[in-house]
């Protein structure tokens, strides 16, 4: 009887040791620089999925000499497909919409909309460690995409 209740204690206790150590669903949150470190992306959930705004930009407004917006003046998705949407701000734009996750480690399902083009993809982020996470956008399947490195 006393062996019993050691395997079980040592198997409560690998357990609880290797859930503290695995990555949960909600380590993703909080603000990642993007790969260029011109904007920052805040991640928050959305109801019960994962989305990510737009919080910073190294160029807020546009320079002096733009050809895209008046200078001076803050940036705007002025790429979007939508004519309705191209004057919103790129502060405070959502680009990462509706990803989920089951292992903590991977987000999958939602889509990624990238500003400097107006075309959104569908997207994979996966966490590559606490303060890395590689977001990959792709058309189609992940095959055919690009990824990129966004660090805390």
């Amino acid at each position: 009887m006393k062996e019993v209740a050691i395997i079980v204690f040592a198997g409560i206790t690998l357990m609880t040791a290797a859930s503290n150590g695995a990555a949960g669903n909600d380590d993703i949150l909080g603000v990642w620089n993007n790969e260029e470190k011109d904007a920052k992306i805040e991640i928050y959930k959305c109801g019960d999925k994962y989305c990510g705004r737009i919080i910073w930009l190294k160029e807020p407004n546009y320079p002096e000499g733009s050809k895209e917006g008046t200078p001076g003046t803050p940036r705007v998705d002025h790429n979007n497909p939508d004519p309705s949407l191209r004057k919103a701000p790129i502060i405070g734009l959502n680009i990462v919409l509706d990803f989920t996750s089951v292992d903590g480690h991977t987000w999958f399902g939602g889509t990624v909309y990238d500003p400097k083009n107006g075309k959104t993809y569908r997207g994979k982020m996966t966490l590559v460690s606490q303060n890395q996470l590689k977001l990959r956008g792709y058309v189609g399947i992940p095959l055919f995409g690009r990824s990129a490195k966004w660090t805390r």
